[in-house]
């Protein structure tokens, strides 16, 4: 009997310059993807991440998740030079 929880990831998605989204998650360098719309790039993120989990958890690695999605904004600041 398999139990699912949700838990949250950060995940980072930066516009590519030739067009779609380049995603990465702050937590587990060197896992990355990529999707041609921000939908796209959203499932692959799942995708790739549900993948890279299993493959800790299978290693019995430890990482961290999220119970609760944090609050994650831009700050801008101005630097004079």
């Amino acid at each position: 009997d398999l139990c699912h929880v949700r838990l949250w990831q950060l995940a980072v998605f930066d516009p590519a310059e030739e067009g779609g989204y380049n995603v990465s998650f702050p937590d587990f360098p060197g896992c990355v993807t990529f999707g041609r719309t921000f939908e796209e790039a959203k499932e692959m993120a799942q995708e790739v991440l549900e993948l890279w989990i299993e493959e800790l958890e299978s290693q019995k690695q430890k990482f961290r998740m999220y119970g609760r999605r944090p609050i994650i904004d831009e700050v801008q600041v101005s630097l004079s030079h």
